[in-house]
């Protein structure tokens, strides 16, 4: 009896040992007794030719921190991943997500708290305001670093546009201007390559995320802040119909997107655009690498454009960014790694010979892989920081400017871009997808009672979410 109470103990223990284990705590590596620093923002397989360079991040952050040894975790957030990943202890150190996550994931208690680690560094007063306010609790925390900004704009495969001879005495794509314009210029280009003329989304949530955009322009407010903590969802709108109305008829009347929208994705739209499937797609100019080093488009046949003007001439750009997280069972010493090799990438604030040459290597490997070398928008205001980062594209320049003059022109002009709408963003985006699902597979739909449908969805998710303060 006494033999099998021991080996009990044993069997409890050893559970012990390995619950806690998964719950992530301080952790040292077992053979070496060095912090493990798992990087989730390490390299995935569709970005394989980045991952030298991050092993050149990692030969160098090793040799100056001895006592950290790191880990490769690559992981895409997803929100139907990430809870689960969370709360089973093992989510990587440090991971990337999107600025309409930080005060969901803060609110869930799902991500650590680093704001002691930024005032260490002072880089609290080096962060736009804005970038801040989404990254920060309503107690003045701050769970998060910024990795850039982004833009929307209207990508072109340049070599559709010339075989339809729609370029400039320069070479430069003839942009559309309006959403009128957009669609004639995509008949025109179905017409004489037979490409499809816009790529649209209506696969995931990235559907209901761009038709915002294409909504803001046609006069259109999704959600309306109540200013008590509540919101009113406005997704039926007589403008957000119209809007609605435009995708039917670039699918039913002029006949200009891919086979099917519904298979679409934020991946296949790069594809479509990249191997000359479709020749113009809304996207972020911080996602230039997916159209060319990953869909093999030469880096000169990429151009982009603003979004076109709506009927009225509101003329808009939805603007987001990557915010780098740290998992909730981080140690403080996992989360002063996870800092650290932010510098050693180039992705601080600071002007230091190791942040210099992060800089320099990022801007170097892009131009070695074939991805446009562009400005971004900067999340830190540090002036010293945004010559350093503009000293090393230009170092390492690789495109003609005039490719993208007129989309940062016009995205850089007063009150434009337009931050993402507040409550539940990515559940209105699910809510809009289903309508556009709806609108490309069925011709006879009726799309105001479609979107008074997803209008009641919506206000019964944002009421049950939110409550007056």
């Amino acid at each position: 009896m006494r033999k099998k109470k021991i080996i009990s103990l044993a069997l409890v223990l050893a559970l012990l040992v390995t619950m806690l284990a998964g719950c992530g705590g301080s952790k040292k590596d077992d053979k070496s007794g060095k912090t493990t620093l798992k990087l989730g923002i390490w390299p995935t397989e569709d970005l394989a030719q980045d991952i030298p360079m991050f092993e050149g991040y990692q030969k160098t952050f090793e040799e100056k921190y001895k006592d950290v040894k790191v880990e490769a975790a690559p992981y895409v957030y997803a929100t139907d991943t990430f809870v689960s990943l969370a709360e089973s202890g093992n989510c990587p150190t440090i991971f990337s997500s999107w600025f309409t996550e930080p005060q969901k994931l803060i609110k869930q208690g799902l991500v650590a708290d680093v704001t002691d680690e930024m005032k260490k560094r002072g880089w609290l007063d080096k962060m736009s305001d804005y970038v801040k306010d989404l990254l920060t609790d309503e107690n003045g925390k701050i769970y998060a670093v910024p990795r850039d900004a982004y833009a929307l704009g209207l990508m072109c495969n340049v070599e559709l546009f010339e075989k339809a001879g729609l370029v400039d005495e320069n070479g430069v794509p003839k942009f559309p201007k309006t959403f009128e314009e957009l669609a004639q210029t995509a008949s025109t280009i179905k017409k004489k390559t037979g490409a499809a003329g816009l790529c649209l989304l209506a696969k995931d949530n990235s559907g209901g995320w761009h038709f915002s955009n294409i909504a803001w322009n046609f006069g259109a407010t999704l959600v309306k802040d109540n200013g008590d903590g509540t919101y009113t969802s406005n997704l039926n709108s007589k403008e957000a119909v119209e809007a609605m109305k435009y995708v039917y008829d670039l699918k039913w009347k002029y006949d200009v997107l891919t086979d099917d929208p519904t298979t679409e994705d934020w991946g296949t739209g790069f594809q479509q655009l990249g191997t000359g499937g479709a020749a113009m797609y809304i996207a972020g100019n911080d996602a230039v690498a997916q159209p060319t080093q990953v869909n093999g488009l030469d880096v000169t046949k990429l151009a982009m454009g603003p979004i076109p003007a709506g009927p009225n001439g509101d003329q808009y750009s939805l603007t987001g960014g990557t915010p780098y997280m740290f998992s909730k069972d981080a140690t403080k010493e996992e989360i002063k790694a996870a800092f650290d090799f932010l510098e050693v990438m180039g992705k601080t604030p600071d002007v230091t010979d190791t942040t210099v040459k992060g800089l320099e290597a990022d801007a170097a490997n892009r131009k070695a892989n074939g991805v446009p070398v562009i400005k971004d928008f900067p999340c830190w205001t540090d002036e010293a920081y945004s010559k350093a980062k503009q000293d090393a594209i230009d170092d390492n320049k690789n495109v003609d400017s005039k490719m993208f003059d007129s989309f940062f022109n016009t995205v850089e002009k007063e009150g434009n871009p337009r931050v993402e709408e507040p409550g539940d963003t990515q559940e209105m985006y699910a809510q809009l997808t289903n309508v556009l699902q709806a609108v490309v597979t069925n011709k006879d739909c009726n799309i105001q009672k479609l979107m008074d449908k997803a209008n009641e969805n919506y206000q019964k998710i944002l009421d049950g979410k939110f409550t007056k303060k």
